[in-house]
C-alpha cells in the first residue's frame, strides 16, 4: 500500500503522519529546497511500491501467492528487526491497546493478501487504479467510526470517484477479471487500516505499531506455509523474494524522509504518480498496456481524490483523510 497498492506499516520519527499523535508536516519548518526534496523522496517511494507490486505479480506466476506474501513480510521484518528490537528500543512491546493492534495488523495482512491475489489476475495499472479509491472509503468510514462526517460536496466527489472505479472494472460484458473485487475489498480494508492507525497514533509509539504489524503478518503467512511450500525454481526467484521485502522497506524509508521534509497535505497528491510506474512496469515486464477504459477511470479517480485532498487542505470539511497517505 506503501502506496495504497502496498500499505505496509512504516516506522518513522515524529514526522510519520500515522504512527504518532501529530500529523506529519504539521508544525515542521520547511524551506523551498527541503519541500522539493520531500516531493522527490515521495516519488521515489511510490516508484518503489510499483516495483514491489511488479515483483509480487511476477513471483505469483512462479509460486503460490501465500509464499509471495510470506517473503514480503518475513524479509521486511528481518531487516527492520536489526534496527528496531526490544534491546535497541526499550518498551517496544508495550501497547495501550493490544486488541486494536491485532485488528490493525490483521487488516494489513488482509490488504496484502487481497492485493497480491488480485495481481495474479489483473494488470498492474488496473489494481492501482482501483486501490486509489481508498480515500473515498476513508471518508465513508470516518463518520461512523470517528464522528467526522462529510458534507454534500465531498459526497459528490466520492460518488464521482466510484464512477471512475466502475469505468476501470466495467462490470458485466467486456469487463475485467472478477478479481477486481479483490482490489476493491483491499481498498476498503486499507481505509479501515488507516483509521485504526490514526486511533493507535494517540497512544502507541510508531516502532511498536510497526513491530506488531510485521510480527503478526509474518506469523500469519507462516502458518499455512508448510502446506503450500514449493522450492523456488531458480536463483532468480530466490533473489526476487529477497528483493520484494528489501525494496518495499526502502520505499517506506523514503516515505519517512519525505514526510520529515514536507507537509503531508502537499505530498499526498504525489501518491498518484505511482500509476506512471505501474503502467511502465506493466509494459516493460509483462507486455501489458492500459486500456482506454482504465486510463479514463484512473483519471476520474485521481481527479476526485485530489479534489478531496484540496478540500481537506483548505479546511472546508472535517479532517477525515489524514490517514489516507501510504503507511
Amino acid at each position: 500500500m506503501g502506496a495504497p497498492a502496498d500499505p505496509l506499516a512504516a516506522v518513522s520519527p515524529p514526522a510519520d503522519p500515522h504512527a504518532t499523535a501529530r500529523p506529519a508536516g504539521k508544525g515542521l519548518p520547511a524551506s523551498g529546497g527541503s519541500t522539493l526534496l520531500g516531493i522527490a523522496f515521495m516519488c521515489v517511494a511510490v516508484l518503489s511500491f510499483a516495483v514491489t507490486d511488479a515483483t509480487a505479480k511476477w513471483l505469483g506466476q512462479q509460486m503460490p501467492v501465500i509464499m509471495v506474501i510470506w517473503a514480503r513480510y518475513v524479509v521486511h521484518f528481518a531487516v527492520s528487526l536489526v534496527v528496531f528490537n526490544p534491546w535497541t528500543v526499550p518498551g517496544l512491546l508495550r501497547t495501550a491497546r493490544p486488541g486494536l493492534q491485532l485488528v490493525r495488523s490483521g487488516l494489513l495482512f488482509a490488504i496484502t493478501a487481497l492485493n497480491f491475489s488480485a495481481l495474479h489476475f489483473l494488470q498492474l495499472d488496473q489494481t492501482v487504479s482501483i486501490m486509489f479509491s481508498a480515500p473515498f472509503f476513508v471518508a465513508l468510514f470516518a463518520g461512523p467510526m470517528l464522528g467526522e462526517w462529510v458534507g454534500v460536496r465531498r459526497w459528490i466527489a466520492i460518488m464521482v470517484g466510484f464512477c471512475g472505479i466502475l469505468l476501470v472494472v466495467r462490470p458485466g460484458v467486456g469487463g475485467i477479471h472478477p478479481a477486481a473485487l479483490l482490489s476493491l475489498a483491499a481498498a476498503a480494508a486499507y481505509a479501515l487500516y488507516s483509521i485504526t492507525t490514526r486511533m493507535l497514533a494517540a497512544c502507541d509509539r510508531s516502532e511498536t505499531t510497526l513491530f506488531y504489524s510485521s510480527l503478526v503478518g509474518s506469523l500469519a503467512a507462516s502458518l499455512p506455509l508448510p502446506f503450500v511450500w514449493e522450492t523456488p525454481r531458480s536463483a532468480l526467484d530466490i533473489g526476487l523474494m529477497l528483493e520484494l521485502g528489501i525494496i518495499a522497506g526502502a520505499g517506506h524509508f523514503f516515505l519517512i524522509l519525505a514526510h520529515a521534509r514536507a507537509p503531508a497535505a502537499l505530498l499526498a497528491p504525489f501518491i498518484y504518480t505511482q500509476i506512471i510506474g505501474m503502467i511502465a512496469l506493466g509494459w516493460l515486464v509483462f507486455d501489458q498496456s492500459p486500456t482506454a477504459w482504465t486510463l479514463a477511470g484512473a483519471a476520474i479517480v485521481i481527479a476526485s481524490g485530489i479534489d478531496l485532498l484540496l478540500r481537506e487542505r483548505r479546511g472546508r470539511a472535517p479532517r477525515t483523510l489524514e490517514a489516507q497517505a501510504p503507511d
